[in-house]
């Protein structure tokens, strides 16, 4: 491997020229009004998700209730975190986050299932979880090095959401017992 050459001078210049672009420099590969358009349906997916998730813990009982409801809460908090990370990195981008409620349907990944009962509140939620961990991974691989912020953010959301479709998974093979 050579050696690391920087023009740091160059760079110098370019950071005071444009500085209403904020965190936007010159050196910003991607398509930024793309790359908000997508991030705006992601904040929708995951809107959906903790809106999906906050119905399924308040309306789930039987026998079983409790633990999936506590393990509902910590997914609804989870994927409210993404919302505030995907909403920030949107202004970062000089972009409007879109919390439009008229228009989630449309923008979001996944949909929302009630769902009648326990096993297919899980169902639904491990469908939406699976919808998220493929169009997520989409994403990381068209920002490629063009936007790693955005991507590295998106990867950080898809391993989080890989984790919620495996707890999704293991409670439904625990059900079956």
């Amino acid at each position: 491997m050579g050696q690391f050459v920087s023009d740091i001078e160059g760079i110098r210049q370019r950071a005071r020229t444009h500085m209403e672009n904020g965190a936007v420099t010159a050196g910003y590969k991607a398509d930024r009004e793309q790359v908000i358009k997508v991030l705006n349906e992601v904040l929708a997916t995951e809107i959906v998700c903790v809106l999906r998730y906050k119905r399924h813990y308040f309306t789930a009982k039987g026998l079983d209730s409790e633990s999936i409801k506590e393990e509902f809460a910590q997914h609804a908090m989870e994927e409210q975190e993404h919302v505030d990370w995907v909403a920030e990195r949107i202004t970062q981008l000089n972009g409007e986050p879109d919390f439009n409620p008229v228009s989630l349907k449309s923008r979001s990944h996944s949909e929302y299932q009630e769902g009648e009962n326990l096993r297919s509140m899980i169902t639904e939620d491990l469908v939406a979880e699976r919808i998220a961990i493929d169009t997520y991974a989409d994403i990381a691989r068209w920002l490629g090095m063009d936007d790693q912020v955005t991507r590295r953010l998106i990867e950080r959301i898809l391993e989080v959401e890989v984790e919620h479709a495996d707890d999704m998974a293991n409670l439904l093979d625990a059900m079956k017992h």
